[in-house]
């Protein structure tokens, strides 16, 4: 909040706007971020509603922008996923395009300037809020976690449970002495899937946010030192576009090469 943020220092102005709004569950056991899960689930229904809408109102003719918007879209992550992915499988292309969009959504809150929505929320007595899900760790590892449990899925359909067994047992070193050190060795590979997936999301993402958070705060100096900070927003902000994309890019490109390597057997 610009006008708060001449009351408070810019330590405390920086952790104000990196707070989530939490709750705790009766027995003390979750902590809930409430504005991550509010913005993401929002984000994701209005991601089904517009595309669902696209295509109940498409037409064979002359088609509207937003149309022709939402068929180049697909029509990207669909020539993606054939180009990517080497298996069979009628979720991928879907699950790709769930991915790209909602992703990206979630990246874009990041345009929104930082004093907006909190100010908001300050007005009707919330206190912290947290408007990119993309900036909290809870939210890129669920996405992750939700990958990873797809890849586990395929590869045992289909290798089935002895061949994935063997995958992490006999490769690289297809000796039985070497049993244990593939097992590290694969176990490790595997593992690294969703920790490197979701941080990578995160840590750009949050470095962003944080970048707009310490332009904003020029704004509370004085008038030249918030001029430059209002051209220091603009082109950052033109910028992160590009960031965001491709953050979405990433994240997606990624989920089907991970998939795509499920269904192969060494």
């Amino acid at each position: 909040m610009v006008a708060d943020s001449q009351q408070m220092t810019s330590q405390s102005y920086i952790e104000h706007h990196l707070t989530n709004l939490t709750s705790t569950s009766s027995d003390g056991g979750w902590i809930f971020h409430l504005d991550s899960l509010f913005f993401s689930i929002s984000l994701g229904v209005l991601f089904l509603w517009l595309f669902y809408s696209v295509a109940k109102k498409s037409t064979t003719g002359v088609p509207g922008k937003l149309q022709c918007f939402v068929e180049l879209i697909v029509e990207f992550v669909d020539k993606s996923v054939k180009e990517s992915y080497h298996g069979k499988s009628q979720l991928i292309a879907p699950l790709a395009l769930t991915i790209f969009v909602w992703v990206f959504l979630m990246n874009l809150m990041d345009l929104i300037p930082v004093d907006w929505l909190p100010q908001l929320a300050h007005a009707v007595g919330i206190e912290y809020l947290k408007v990119v899900p993309s900036t909290d760790l809870n939210i890129t590892f669920s996405l992750s976690l939700g990958v990873f449990a797809l890849v586990i899925f395929y590869s045992l359909k289909a290798k089935g449970p002895v061949g994935f067994i063997k995958e992490l047992t006999l490769s690289p070193f297809n000796h039985w002495l070497f049993i244990p050190v593939n097992f590290i060795l694969e176990s490790v590979t595997l593992l690294a899937k969703p920790v490197s997936l979701g941080l990578r999301l995160f840590g750009n993402m949050y470095a962003g946010e944080l970048i707009f958070i310490l332009i904003a705060l020029m704004y509370s100096a004085d008038w030249m030192i918030g001029l430059l900070g209002i051209g220091l927003h603009v082109g950052w902000a033109i910028f992160h576009i590009l960031v965001i994309t491709l953050q979405a890019f990433i994240f997606m490109m990624l989920t089907i090469v991970y998939l795509s390597m499920a269904h192969e057997d060494h």
